[in-house]
């Protein structure tokens, strides 16, 4: 297992109490798409981890692998002026994992988490798990439990 989804299963189970039954794919999950070809789902129980910059910070949105986040919409559901795709750097510290490969929880901050509440939907979704051949299953139940997110309504 990649050193770093290895991490990810370590603090999944000693930070949060959840043994994340991690796998990985050799072709890769780097988008919705590929993820659920990869695990043998519907694009929408693929949970995209996304983080944005926003006036007051980083924050994340897991958001259905069929469904894009309207920046504008969510801007007005934050009561914040601009929101935008964080850059590598900002992703990492708020997060302390790298881009394609963010996993819903655990984070190395208290980022503000967002959901799409078209995950409920499923009653098992995958997500990343450290890196972007890294996934993990769950039930939409242990995601909210998990994360703890504030439901908004701003996508595509």
């Amino acid at each position: 297992m990649h050193p770093t989804a290895a991490r990810f299963r370590e603090r999944a189970r000693e930070e949060c109490e959840f043994d994340a039954q991690v796998e990985e794919f050799a072709e890769g999950t780097k988008t919705a798409a590929d993820a659920a070809d990869a695990v043998g789902c519907d694009v929408s129980q693929v949970v995209k981890s996304l983080v944005f910059d926003t006036d007051d910070g980083p924050v994340v949105v897991l958001t259905a692998g069929h469904h894009r986040v309207d920046e504008d919409a969510l801007a007005d559901a934050l009561g914040v002026e601009t929101v935008g795709f964080a850059d590598a750097e900002t992703v990492k510290g708020a997060t302390g994992w790298s881009i394609g490969g963010v996993p819903p929880f655990p984070h190395d901050s208290a980022v503000p988490v967002y959901l799409d509440e078209s995950l409920r939907d499923n009653d098992r979704v995958w997500a990343a798990a450290g890196t972007p051949e890294a996934m993990f299953p769950l039930s939409s139940a242990d995601l909210e439990r998990l994360t703890d997110p504030t439901p908004v309504r701003a996508f595509e």
